[in-house]
């Protein structure tokens, strides 16, 4: 053996010697391309025991073991790393996975680099494949990888060194209508998610600082044109070795259409609170305090709204009857709602007007509240009352009359009731019948339900069709209706048509 080669052999078995007890995984080739050894840490980062398994040299490697990128996309057999340092090649930083042809479904992540060993002429005398065991890292960024895409909050990862964006999942390309395409290797002076940020001063100082921006509002812009109203966040992290920022995003624009439409919502109520003619108020539920009042109310009720604005109806009084004004509010409570209820109301001048009140529930900030609606029908009442009992003390004894006041007071009867002949009680179902009856006794809809064993929305249906057919618009008036007739034990005039 020549001096040389005595050398070079010396020289290989103290270069194993030096690197089998290395982390790293080491492959050596001979410049003949035939792998000559490796150490530990290479078998072991292959699956493998004894050097021969890797096979005699790059073109049998490629028989044992399938290679791919990280994308999923395999190898080519030219371009494994093993035969790219067999061809002479140096290079640094390839990250593939490694698998079995045959055998087990264990992969490992190799970040490979090679070196040209040369001998004193400069001749390659050695080649080396060095490999670094990332699986874990591998794992851990896969981990990341699909928590990142799969989190339903925008998401998006600019790198510090450059400020371009390296990562974007699909909330955030969702949220704008941006493209993954258009958005990767782009700056953040290009998309610019920090824009319209309530303080953007601070927001930029820490970008630059590379530490956590807090949370704030921001005016994002879009691709086609306008903004989108967000809650923008940076926090800092490191993905393979770099300084990034990760900036997480909260879609505030349905909200804010939520808020507007809420609010146009009670601009509109206010208004037509305020300018309805008929008194209304509002109050709480729980307590029934008062906590807003219109003018038709003030105008009516001869209140202020020093007397009435904060206090509870009981307290205000202007409900005749404790027990109506108990009675009121506990049906509210049971229903709901209350359709046309007589109430009799008491003015500041202790005046008593008669009412009809509808009532309903509704939401005020969150806090369950009550509208009632108050029509003074005191006139209209007043005037059917002394109508029939006009007509009522004409037919009990005419002889005390003249006709011609019979003839007006049938006239007055006649030009209240135009339609009245073209009305028959028989135009009415049984049941609209039965309901009728139990208005003219006095029965709210809620005691009609329960004597008909019905429901109270059926029971109002059927109120209403009656009202329909009879041309009138209240309880009070269908009472007079039928009284007129003679239903229900009233009494019937003589000349009376049904």
């Amino acid at each position: 053996m020549s001096q040389d080669l005595l050398a070079a052999e010396t020289n290989r078995r103290q270069l194993q010697q030096i690197i089998s007890g290395l982390s790293d995984g080491v492959i050596l080739l001979d410049v003949d391309q035939s792998i000559v050894w490796a150490n530990e840490s290479a078998l072991a980062m292959h699956g493998i025991s004894e050097v021969s398994e890797l096979g005699a040299n790059a073109q049998e490697y490629a028989k044992r073991f399938a290679l791919r990128y990280r994308n999923n996309h395999p190898l080519p057999d030219e371009n494994y790393p093993l035969s790219r340092v067999s061809a002479g090649e140096a290079f640094s930083d390839v990250v593939v996975e490694v698998r079995h042809v045959h055998g087990t479904e264990q992969m490992w992540v190799h970040r490979v680099r090679s070196m040209i060993l040369s001998d004193s002429a400069g001749d390659p005398e050695s080649l080396v494949l060095i490999s670094d065991d990332v699986t874990e890292w591998a794992s851990a960024e896969q981990r990341f990888e699909r928590t990142f895409n799969a989190n339903p909050a925008p998401a998006i990862i600019c790198r510090l060194s450059d400020l371009r964006y390296i990562k974007v999942n699909p909330g955030f390309l969702e949220m704008t209508g941006y493209s993954r395409e258009y958005v990767i290797g782009r700056s953040a002076y290009e998309v610019d998610v920090l824009e319209g940020t309530e303080n953007k001063e601070l927001a930029v100082q820490r970008l630059g600082e590379g530490t956590t921006i807090p949370q704030m509002h921001a005016e994002l812009k879009l691709p086609g044109g306008g903004n989108k109203l967000v809650i923008v966040a940076g926090q800092p992290l490191s993905i393979n070795d770099e300084d990034c920022m990760l900036f997480s995003f909260v879609d505030l624009e349905a909200r804010r259409k939520a808020e507007v439409a809420l609010r146009q919502s009670e601009e509109r109520f206010a208004k037509t609170f305020r300018l309805n003619p008929v008194p209304t108020l509002v109050c709480s539920a729980d307590r029934q305090q008062v906590v807003d009042v219109n003018e038709a109310f003030f105008r009516v009720t001869g209140f202020t709204a020093e007397e009435v604005l904060g206090k509870t109806v009981a307290e205000i009084g202007f409900v005749e009857g404790q027990n109506a004004c108990h009675q009121l509010f506990a049906t509210l409570e049971k229903a709901g709602s209350v359709g046309e209820v007589d109430l009799r109301v008491r003015k500041k001048n202790d005046e008593v007007i008669d009412c009809v009140v509808s009532a309903d529930s509704l939401s005020i900030q969150d806090v369950p509240c009550y509208l009632l609606v108050l029509m003074n029908i005191t006139e209209r009442k007043r005037s059917e009352l002394e109508l029939v009992a006009a007509i009522e003390e004409v037919m009990r004894d005419a002889s005390w009359f003249s006709q011609t006041l019979i003839e007006k007071l049938a006239n007055v009867k006649s030009a209240r009731t135009l339609n009245l002949p073209n009305v028959s009680f028989k135009e009415l179902t049984a049941r609209e019948r039965d309901v009728l009856g139990l208005i003219c006794e006095g029965l709210a809809d809620k005691e009609i339900a329960s004597r008909l064993k019905v429901a109270p929305n059926t029971v109002r249906n059927h109120v209403a069709t009656v009202y329909s057919k009879l041309d009138v618009h209240s309880r009070s008036e269908a009472i007079v209706w039928a009284r007129e007739r003679g239903l229900f034990g009233g009494e019937r005039r003589p000349n009376g048509k049904q």
